[in-house]
């Protein structure tokens, strides 16, 4: 066994050893590299241009407080809500008023229709407790038709267009009862609403109230002629 070993050994030192060659150089090498000088050149390139765009895509863009912003967003003058008619029509609403939308009917239908100084007095002597809460809707809504900047001013030309009561949420309670009963108690509320709209104005002419003024004397004047005369005879 030694002297197999011995041979081994002998044999591992007489073979030369091959000293490592360095890898060779191919043009893959080369081509990967001009490749990738030439896409960081070019992406180098697109980020120059993108930023030399950016600040004029920033410009113009227009600010919230800029001047042009405030002039092209004016409001326009908000028109005054008109009826079919062409007519100023104003409306106010109390909503969850505690009562029932058939009790407020009734007080509702006092008023519809009426000039707004003839309503008014009506709802103060009433005995419903809901004309209170309806004369506070209707002076609302008087109020809502003077801001507008089409109303004449004239008052005495609004008069109570609509009025009506809905239906609004109602409140369930119970009520104790004899042999263990209970009964339900239902606590209702209403929406009130009324609407006020200005009467047109008619304008006469000087002339035609003068002519039709002479024709009306004309005529008693006749009439009073042909009485005498019967009497006579």
């Amino acid at each position: 066994m030694s002297d197999e070993k011995d041979e081994k050994l002998e044999k591992e030192k007489e073979t030369p050893e091959t000293e490592a060659l360095p890898p060779e150089d191919d043009d893959t090498s080369d081509d990967t590299s001009d490749d990738t000088s030439e896409d960081t050149s070019d992406d180098t390139s697109e980020d120059t241009s993108a930023k030399a765009e950016a600040p004029a895509k920033k410009g113009r863009r227009r600010r919230r407080g800029s001047a042009e912003t405030t002039t092209s967003a004016k409001r326009e003058a908000v028109a005054a809500p008109r009826d079919a008619e062409g007519r100023v029509s104003v409306r106010a609403q109390a909503k969850y008023v505690r009562t029932s939308s058939q009790k407020a009917g009734l007080v509702l239908d006092l008023i519809r229709g009426k000039d707004v100084n003839h309503a008014l007095s009506a709802l103060q002597f009433s005995r419903k407790s809901v004309a209170r809460d309806v004369a506070k809707v209707l002076r609302s809504a008087v109020a809502n038709a003077q801001q507008q900047d089409a109303f004449g001013g004239d008052v005495a030309r609004l008069f109570v267009s609509k009025c009506h009561a809905n239906n609004g949420p109602s409140q369930k309670r119970v009520r104790p009862a004899p042999m263990g009963r209970a009964f339900r108690i239902v606590k209702r509320t209403t929406h009130l609403t009324v609407e006020v709209t200005e009467k047109a104005q008619v304008i006469k002419a000087v002339g035609e109230s003068d002519s039709a003024k002479a024709s009306s004397r004309q005529a008693r004047s006749a009439k009073q002629k042909t009485t005498t005369e019967k009497a006579k005879v």
